[in-house]
């Protein structure tokens, strides 16, 4: 089997385009609420599936779903409150109410039902942890294939990695970082004629366009002025810039929002290509150049990507392109934020109702920044995607809320972090009913 995710002459990721005109469409996105009354029918349970006439590679008897995508967006006045919006400004899509506790099943789901359509008997992945969990429980529950992920020596949360173990996947813990997993994986994949899962798998942004779609529903078909994204390999914001190009060219919305991809300082690739060097989409003709001189010195000074929000811990994100064709659609920008500021923004996430892992709060920190900037207006409507479950990474929420700066060193190389401000810490108490009521009447 030959399956191919990047052009074999150019090397470029290959991409989904639909004969919309030879397609049925909706012809308004309200049609999609009927689709609620028919839940019992497990595509139409699906958050991701019952979107299908806008991802339609796919016939209904191919399609794999576990019931993924049922997830909510909150209003959020705590979390708006420390960005700095005006009251009900601020919403956070919680992506971590998905079966593997991360967005990645929104993909995982497309990408397995194309592993179906094509025969597929082994599937394989390199993961920082979520990827791998996402694939591993779409092929025990399905019993589709068999699957082998690649994940970098040190560089994956426990709560990730036991679920790649518990879900009985081959794991491979390839001594390098997750760009090292990622370049070995798509060898081995084109060698063996494995079917390859991750994001360089044009199905997987299928199935992660739909993130959006139900941003609209959950704000009755109206278009917010933000989203705002962490940025790893870039898969989502490449995911939504097309999601709401298709939308508009196809008349359903009639206008695109803003779209701002948030990096990790300590892997902020984008930022530095987009926001330093001026690097754009171009129509496509995007400054190659300009890319491959900034990877060769990254190689020939060694730099790799640290950061503790592992998620998006990505020095060569393999969707570039499609990010840049993506802020191009959307008047998009890219900011940089530190782990101190990703680590407060998830303990006020967590304060406000939402537990996420670190990655997840790099969007909220990055609003913050661009509020303070004034590139959010206080009075714009702003959605942050929180993509992981806080249980991915409790090491991190424990280190923080500890209060112990020297433990974020020790536990996590956590060297950025000097405060926790935020921190609720534990009362260590005597036992003894008198001290413990006047603990808590304090």
């Amino acid at each position: 089997m030959d399956v191919l995710t990047s052009c074999p002459d150019c090397g470029s990721l290959l991409d989904i385009e639909y004969e919309w005109d030879k397609l049925p469409v909706p012809k308004s996105m309200r049609e999609f609420e009927s689709r609620w009354s028919n839940r019992r029918d497990p595509l139409d349970f699906s958050g991701v599936w019952r979107f299908r006439s806008l991802l339609p590679f796919a016939a209904d008897k191919d399609i794999v779903t576990i019931g993924e995508g049922q997830t909510i967006l909150q209003q959020s006045p705590a979390v708006g409150k420390y960005v700095g919006m005006n009251a009900g400004g601020l919403f956070l899509q919680y992506e971590g109410l998905n079966p593997s506790g991360s967005f990645k099943d929104n993909g995982m789901t497309a990408a397995s039902t194309h592993a179906r359509m094509v025969g597929a008997k082994v599937a394989a992945c390199a993961s920082t942890g979520n990827t791998s969990a996402s694939l591993a429980i779409y092929a025990s529950t399905a019993q589709l294939f068999r699957v082998v992920v690649f994940v970098g020596s040190g560089k994956i949360a426990y709560g990730k990695l036991s679920q790649a173990l518990d879900y009985n996947a081959k794991t491979l813990q390839v001594l390098g970082d997750f760009d090292d997993a990622l370049e070995r994986v798509r060898e081995v994949a084109g060698e063996r004629g494995i079917y390859l899962c991750n994001s360089v798998n044009p199905f997987r942004l299928e199935g992660q366009k739909t993130i959006m779609y139900r941003v609209l529903e959950s704000l009755n078909w109206q278009v917010p002025d933000w989203i705002v994204v962490p940025g790893g390999n870039l898969g989502n914001s490449s995911a939504f810039g097309k999601a709401f190009t298709e939308l508009k060219a196809l008349g359903l919305i009639d206008r695109i929002p803003r779209l701002a991809v948030i990096n990790a300082a300590g892997a902020n690739t984008l930022y530095q290509l987009y926001e330093e060097r001026g690097v754009r989409w171009d129509g496509g003709m995007s400054d190659h150049s300009t890319v491959e001189t900034f990877f060769s010195d990254m190689d020939r000074e060694n730099r790799k990507a640290s950061t503790l929000a592992s998620a998006i811990e990505i020095n060569r994100p393999v969707n570039l392109k499609k990010c840049l064709r993506a802020l191009d659609a959307c008047d998009g920008v890219v900011r940089q934020v530190t782990d101190q500021e990703i680590l407060d923004a998830k303990a006020q996430v967590g304060a406000g109702g939402f537990g996420c892992e670190p990655a997840s709060a790099a969007s909220v920190a990055g609003a913050k920044r661009l509020r303070a900037e004034g590139v959010i207006a206080p009075s714009d409507r702003v959605v942050c995607i929180l993509t992981g479950h806080q249980l991915k990474d409790p090491d991190a929420t424990v280190a923080y809320h500890s209060g112990n700066t020297d433990l974020f060193e020790e536990k996590l190389g956590m060297r950025g972090v000097k405060t926790a401000e935020y921190a609720n810490s534990p009362i260590v108490v005597e036992n003894n009913l008198q001290k413990i009521i006047e603990v808590l009447e304090r």
